[in-house]
């Protein structure tokens, strides 16, 4: 019988982890911003680096996602939003992405970003 593949953990809390790894591919729990009395502009860059951190932890970075969820508050957001991403986003490895409006848990969060991303060397 073949052991299954282990699952670490980063950041664990009572609640959630920061990030699952397992069989190769990371799965980050939604990421918000630090600051919130920030606008999307600036919210958007905060979730932004806290991903590339939490990438690198996993071994992984921007290159490598294979799929992001992109959570807004108010969908007028979407541009400011988006002139940050496309800045941002590797060049030629944008993943797939799903952008919609939602109520988050706090209401001065503008942006919540879940993300999966394959790890280096996979």
């Amino acid at each position: 019988m073949t052991r299954p593949a282990p699952v670490t953990r980063l950041h664990v809390a009572a609640r959630y982890s920061d990030a699952a790894i397992h069989n190769g591919t990371v799965y980050l729990a939604g990421q918000v911003a630090d600051d919130a009395t920030q606008d999307i502009v600036g919210q958007t860059q905060q979730v932004l680096a806290t991903l590339d951190r939490l990438l690198a932890e996993a071994g992984s970075d921007k290159s490598r996602l294979l799929m992001t969820q992109i959570f807004l508050a108010d969908l007028a957001d979407f541009d400011g939003m988006n002139s940050v991403w496309d800045a941002w986003v590797a060049p030629g490895q944008a993943p797939p992405r799903a952008t919609v409006q939602a109520l988050l848990a706090r209401p001065d969060w503008r942006i919540e970003i879940v993300v999966t991303a394959a790890v280096a060397g996979d």
